[in-house]
């Protein structure tokens, strides 16, 4: 042989960006009789026997040559300026080199070229206000070929990665511990390759003072570790950042209760803990503990770590040497995580599965083997992580003293199970033969198993007796000798017999009203039928009457209503199907009540088995059903057993699955609405699981689970999943059943079966702050795979919907006001910071609010600055990183000039006093400011009319009494009272008498007495109405000055002013029954008689 020396063979990855050159080199070639790689995926030498032919495949096509791209004289692939442009035209994607010889042709690994890029930051950090001494954090976030590093800047000034109060993840994360005044300013994160550089927007840190030493919080992990996954031997870095007061200490453990890696873990800053050189053992669940020092109070967070490692072989394909006809197995196992998929290649292209070669799972099974079946045959291991191969080869060997076919193959039906095979022996050394192989499959359908029976060289016939009934087959025989197997016999074509059904179908009876009963059910499948169903035949009767109806149907319908029905009376019916052969047993009876008006109808039920234990429930409400729907009940039970107590269902819900039923059992499901009336109307099925196929019946194991489960959050109701399907070959439907229930579930019922064809759900109407735990299975061809491992994921937090309560604003100095608040009354929302907005009136009207920030665990919050004389608005809302929460009513601060008043200054508007003064004036909004003006002018309009009639009065008395003037003189001054009569009394004016008429709350009654004449220095009977009896120096002003003040500002003392709005009982005794019946009026008419002037005035 001659020798030729080794070749190049791709690079794995290759990181490049624009314009610049790549090549995959080839070259040379060693002759054996095999062609194969002895080392990859890095520089790859290829052995074989000459000539080898060299082509590369970019995404699995050909790779055509140009100016630009084109193959060295070595085998080399060659791309000068490598361009990144959309879609194909882009030089990224994977390399394959692909050698073939006269032996075969064999596909190297795939070699991924990806183009250095840096796109826009993905999260941006965001502005945020802490108290001094307190925690900062911010993060951004950018996606980027190479991944990017990282660092900060403070304004505009590199940050170093780690001191003793900052720590910069590789993430993208800045962590600040003992946040001081001067870490107050702005920052912004710098993202670095070789591709580009960029700079992230500024976010500005604000400091506000700190709360007092003594205030203790309890420690609360604001960035707990997030779960990840990690490629074999890079880094994983697990945050934890807390706060609490005093500061919290940071510890780790593991879920498993497994020691940490000391030698490969080390903590990174103040808590974050990283795991250098990752290793598969390091996967679990990794626990963060912030604990308050001296005490047992903590907090908890836990993530799940994930090593992904490429796939290798753990198991190879042998090369093997086969006779024609005969049967060749290759099998090939890997590991990896994710679990990598597995193909089989012949010559470099993909195997597909027919009915001579099969795939099962990790297996490649060829079945009477052709001379065209020699070829080399690649295992290809495949997952995210990468690929391996591995190859060997089938020698396919003709043997020239084989027999001949068997000739005359002929079958004859026997009964619908039966078929009789039979055949002559071969034309040339049959006398050699040792048995014979029937084999026989379907005809109908695609990838059906082919079953093979061996029977000796005794006989020529064989009856085949365990086939379905109305079914075609084909057949076919092989002799055997011991140097080998004869060619295929002619292929025959044989259909069996029909037969009765195995059984009736399941019904369904629904009612749209009172007086009839929606009668449905599904056609039998092939194995029930047995043939053609050529007629149904439906019975029903009343369960109080033993007359039965019956109603016959053609074969192709699969519902009937029975109308004309009565209301509220139980009817039981049953069904039978037929073929040409006859008729099937019928049906068991099945009870259903026709429907009253006041209760919900019954559901149209629908029931279909997913896999061997597994049932899907779905319904919809009747049409004309009018009443309301409250919920559902579902009860379902085994045939045979008592049934189980009914599931609860919402009114919204329209589908469930039943979970953990046995194979090949009879199970009864019951469902009914029921609302604030009652129970419903139920609808029955009856519905049977089917038999999960095992390995005698088919020779191939259950599929494997789903695998690389993920789960991300969407919002406080709903979780995202998605997942790898495992590695298998099937062209039948795959359904997946995902499980769901929040974690430490203690009812199983509640657990929630969701199915989908998809390998992706969105899982709603889930509780808010709930941590769950999820499981995916498979399901094809009635075989069901092992729940794939569990998966946690928590929902977010809702955003608050109850503002703070409690709200209190003290002024505690001149310019500054402390404002305290309780946390909203919700256990379950977590509240992360809240909003304080303060604003002056003139403020208010304008819409310009001023904003403090203050951490969830501070309820507090100093205002400063504040201006006397002015009234204050104060209101607080509580917010999470879901939303912001509504706000609490307006609380009102007075912050008055004058200090010396005796008004409280510290007395905050929303108290119980809700009218606060400044400088002796009233502060009232618009609305009431109209109020008293309209009312102090009509005010003004009484007391002029009434100050007329008394001057008229007046006048006409001061004739008359002039004569008393001497001996009246001591009466100096007139006496002024203001009475609050009783609600039945007051004093007439007239014949000074107790009157009948009724006195209303609420208005105010003067009364006027005078004696003596007037004189000189006496005030007028007007005065003597507006002033106060001992206002002196009011009485030497001018007669304008003494009505009122201006705006509204009155020249009585306030306890005056009071006086005149005392409680009923204040009658003064001037006024009392006494001096009522001995009135100077009656006993002496010829005095001056008594004036009295009632003015009454709602404001």
């Amino acid at each position: 042989m001659k020798h030729h020396p080794p070749v190049v063979y791709p690079m794995l990855i290759t990181m490049l960006t624009p314009h610049m050159h790549f090549f995959l080199s080839f070259s040379g070639v060693l002759c054996f009789s095999e062609l194969f790689f002895i080392k990859e995926p890095r520089d790859v030498t290829a052995h074989g026997e000459s000539p080898i032919d060299v082509r590369w495949l970019k995404n699995g096509v050909k790779v055509l040559e140009n100016e630009r791209v084109y193959l060295l004289a070595n085998g080399s692939l060659f791309i000068s300026e490598v361009e990144n442009r959309r879609g194909d035209k882009s030089d990224e994607g994977l390399y394959q080199c692909l050698a073939q010889n006269k032996y075969g042709a064999i596909l190297s690994q795939k070699a991924r070229l990806t183009i250095a890029s840096l796109s826009s930051f993905t999260i941006q950090p965001m502005s945020i206000v802490v108290t001094q001494s307190s925690v900062a954090r911010f993060s951004c976030k950018i996606s980027a070929h190479p991944p990017p590093i990282i660092t900060w800047e403070f304004n505009r000034v590199t940050l170093p990665l780690t001191t003793e109060r900052i720590t910069v993840l590789p993430s993208g994360v800045l962590q600040i511990y003992g946040v001081q005044r001067s870490d107050a300013g702005n920052y912004r994160c710098i993202a670095t390759n070789i591709a580009s550089r960029r700079r992230s927007v500024e976010a500005t840190l604000t400091v506000t003072p700190g709360v007092s030493i003594s205030s203790h919080f309890r420690p609360r992990i604001i960035a707990g570790p997030q779960n990840i996954s990690v490629t074999l031997h890079q880094n994983a870095i697990l945050e934890c950042m807390a706060t609490g007061n005093p500061r919290p200490i940071i510890s780790w453990s593991r879920a498993d209760s497994k020691s940490i890696d000391v030698y490969n873990t080390k903590v990174l800053g103040n808590g974050n803990l990283i795991i250098t050189d990752i290793k598969p053992q390091h996967a679990g669940v990794y626990m963060c503990r912030a604990t308050t020092p001296r005490t047992r109070n903590y907090t908890v967070a836990a993530a799940n770590v994930t090593v992904l490692a490429p796939p290798s072989l753990v198991e190879w394909p042998e090369s093997v040497t086969r006779p024609r006809a005969g049967t060749a197995r290759f099998v090939c196992q890997a590991d990896g995580v994710p679990t990598p998929l597995i193909s089989w290649l012949k010559n470099g292209e993909r195997v597909h599965s027919n009915g001579r070669i099969k795939m099962y799972n990790s297996k490649l099974v060829i079945n009477q083997i052709i001379p065209e079946d020699d070829a080399i045959y690649q295992c290809q291991a495949e997952s995210e992580q990468g690929s391996v191969l591995s190859m060997a080869r089938l020698i396919v060997v003709m043997s020239e003293d084989r027999p001949s076919a068997p000739r005359n193959i002929r079958a004859d039906t026997v009964s619908s199970s039966a078929i009789l095979l039979a055949w002559e022996r071969p034309q040339y050394n049959s006398d050699k033969v040792i048995a014979y192989s029937v084999h026989y499959v379907k005809a109908e359908g695609l990838n059906n198993e082919e079953y093979q029976v061996v029977i000796g060289n005794d006989t020529t016939r064989y009856i085949i007796d365990d086939l379905e009934p109305a079914r075609n087959y084909t057949f076919y025989v092989v002799a055997y000798m011991p140097m080998g197997a004869s060619r295929m016999s002619d292929h025959v074509f044989q259909h069996t017999l029909e037969d009765v059904p195995v059984r009736a179908p399941e019904l369904s009876l629904t009612s749209n009203s009172p007086m009839d009963i929606q009668v449905s059910w599904q056609p039998l499948p092939d194995k029930l039928s047995r043939g053609r169903v050529s007629a149904y035949r439906l019975s029903y009767r009343t369960s109080a009457d033993n007359t039965i109806s019956q109603v016959e149907l053609p074969g192709k319908k699969t519902q009937h209503p029975l109308e004309n029905l009565q209301p509220d009376t139980i009817y039981l019916l049953r069904i039978a199907a037929a073929t040409s052969v006859g008729w099937g047993d019928q049906s068991a009876w099945t009870s259903h009540r026709t429907p009253k008006a006041s209760i919900p109808l019954a559901p149209n039920l629908h029931l279909e088995p997913l896999n061997c234990t597994t049932i899907v429930v779905r319904w919809q409400l009747a049409p004309r059903n009018s009443a309301s729907v409250q919920g559902y009940r579902l009860f379902y039970h085994e045939e045979s057993q008592p049934e189980s107590t009914p599931l609860q269902l919402r009114a919204s819900a329209h589908t469930h699955t039943i979970g953990g039923l046995d194979p090949r059992k009879k199970y009864h499901v019951k469902l009914l609405a029921y609302n604030f009336v009652g129970d419903g109307y139920q609808a029955d099925q009856t519905i049977s699981t089917p038999g999960c196929v095992s390995v005698r019946d088919r020779l191939v194991p259950p599929p494997p689970p789903p695998h690389n489960v993920y789960t991300k959050t969407n919002s406080s109701t709903a979780i995202f999943l998605h997942w790898g399907r495992p590695a298998f070959t099937s062209s039948q439907a795959v359904n997946y059943t995902v499980r769901c229930n929040p974690v430490g579930l203690q009812n199983a019922s509640l657990v929630l079966y969701l199915q989908t064809n998809e390998q992706r759900l969105l899982v709603r109407e889930l509780e808010p702050n709930t941590k769950y735990e999820f499981a995916i299975r498979l399901h094809i061809d009635q075989l069901s795979s092992p729940w794939s491992p569990v998966a946690y994921q928590s929902t977010f937090p809702d955003a608050p919907t109850l503002s703070p309560s409690n709200v209190k604003v003290t002024l505690i100095e001149v310019d500054t006001a402390l404002v305290s608040w309780k946390p909203p009354e919700d256990p379950n929302v977590a509240v992360t910071h809240y909003t304080i907005l303060y604003a002056t009136r003139h403020a208010w009207i304008a819409g310009e609010w001023q904003v403090l920030q203050r951490e969830g665990s501070i309820t507090m919050a100093l205002l400063e600055n504040l201006k006397p004389g002015h009234i204050y608005f104060v209101k607080v809302s509580a917010s999470n990183n879901m939303g912001d929460g509504p706000f609490s009513q307006t609380v009102e601060l007075t912050v008055r000039a004058d200090l010396s008043s005796g008004h409280d200054p510290r007395l905050p508007r929303g108290s119980t006093q809700s009218t606060a003064f400044s400088d002796g004036f009233y502060h009232l909004d618009q609305k009431s400011m109209t109020g008293i003006t309209v009312g102090v002018c009509i005010a003004f309009i009484c007391i002029i009319i009434c100050a007329f009639i008394i001057v008229c009065r007046v006048k006409s008395l001061t004739a008359a009494s002039a004569g008393h003037l001497g001996s009246e003189r001591q009466a100096e001054n007139a006496d002024v009272t203001v009475p609050m009569m009783s609600q039945e009394h007051f004093i007439d004016s007239k014949s000074m008498r107790q009157g009948a008429a009724s006195y209303h709350p609420g208005t105010t009654v003067l009364t006027f007495e005078e004696e003596l004449a007037l004189s000189p220095d006496q005030p007028s009977t007007l005065q003597a109405l507006l002033w106060s009896p001992g206002d002196t120096e009011g009485s030497s002003n001018s007669e304008g000055s003494h009505a009122t003040g201006d705006s509204g500002r009155y020249s009585h003392d306030e306890t005056e002013m009071t006086n005149l709005s005392s409680g009923h009982s204040s009658r003064p005794p001037s006024l009392s029954a006494e001096d009522s019946g001995d009135s100077d009026c009656n006993a002496a008419p010829q005095k001056k008689p008594c004036t009295l002037v009632a003015l009454t005035c709602d404001l």
